[in-house]
């Protein structure tokens, strides 16, 4: 059995989502599921344990088992900020699955900081990728989508995706937008054709009877992937694109997908 599979789970609606799609996706890789929910002290309680914690969890726990009977389920409740705990959990971890709302702790912390808070984001600091998933329920027998863009961290994304589309038997769709606006019309979708066939070139090999389709859309990246999503069963992109500032740990379109998408989306980063 490989690295476990991590949820953060606030007792939250979207928790119990995110808890359904983590027991999935860890049935699927064969690993453990781990349900993790991180316990700020309020003073003066400090570090004294809230009672109402370990219900939730026992709930969430229940919940996983509901989906996938014959999943391994342990827990923890870790005391320290959100963020920082599930980036720690991330060292060891195959993936991390967080709902995209909740009642106040992990994802509010999560998207909240990604829109301009303080907090880093754990998209951005993660060591291992972040699922994001939403309350829609995506179509299981769509495809999972892939944005391309060249960067290195869509590099790591295009091997996330392969992998993914493989273990869920599902067609690929590799996707670049390209701007008609920022290169002659005669030449972008060319350029766009190019790139994706460079971005996918050796991947392939890691499912060589799977079926991968380009789309070389026009259009803003984000609008195009959110637009992908409505019929996809997943949305891989990468953490930060070529046109990234250098400063910036996550790019404004994998930002824009993980509010937006209508599919759970994985954001994929590079660690080193």
């Amino acid at each position: 059995m490989g690295n476990p599979v991590v949820v953060g789970v606030d007792g939250s609606s979207a928790a119990l989502t995110a808890v359904a799609a983590a027991a999935t996706a860890a049935a699927r890789r064969g690993a453990a599921l781990r349900v993790v929910h991180a316990e700020i002290p309020i003073k003066p309680r400090l570090v004294v344990p809230d009672p109402a914690v370990r219900p939730l969890v026992l709930q969430a726990m229940a919940h996983a088992l509901h989906v996938v009977p014959e999943a391994v389920v342990t827990s923890a409740v870790v005391t320290g900020d959100v963020v920082h705990v599930l980036e720690a959990e991330s060292q060891a971890a195959d993936l991390i699955v967080v709902g995209s709302r909740g009642t106040g702790s992990i994802t509010r912390r999560l998207l909240g900081s990604v829109l301009g808070s303080t907090p880093v984001p754990l998209a951005a600091r993660s060591h291992c990728p972040v699922m994001v998933v939403r309350g829609e329920d995506p179509d299981p027998t769509g495809p999972v989508v892939l944005g391309v863009d060249g960067s290195p961290d869509s590099e790591r994304a295009v091997a996330f995706a392969f992998a993914e589309s493989a273990r869920r038997r599902a067609e690929l769709v590799a996707v670049h937008a390209w701007q008609p606006d920022r290169a002659s019309s005669g030449t972008a979708p060319e350029a766009a054709q190019r790139l994706l066939d460079q971005a996918l070139a050796g991947a392939e090999d890691i499912r060589p009877e799977g079926t991968v389709r380009r789309e070389p859309v026009g259009g803003k990246a984000s609008a195009v992937l959110i637009e992908a999503s409505r019929t996809a069963q997943l949305l891989v992109v990468g953490a930060r694109g070529r046109g990234g500032l250098a400063g910036l740990l996550l790019g404004s379109v994998s930002q824009e997908v993980m509010t937006r998408a209508h599919c759970p989306v994985v954001i994929v980063r590079r660690t080193t």
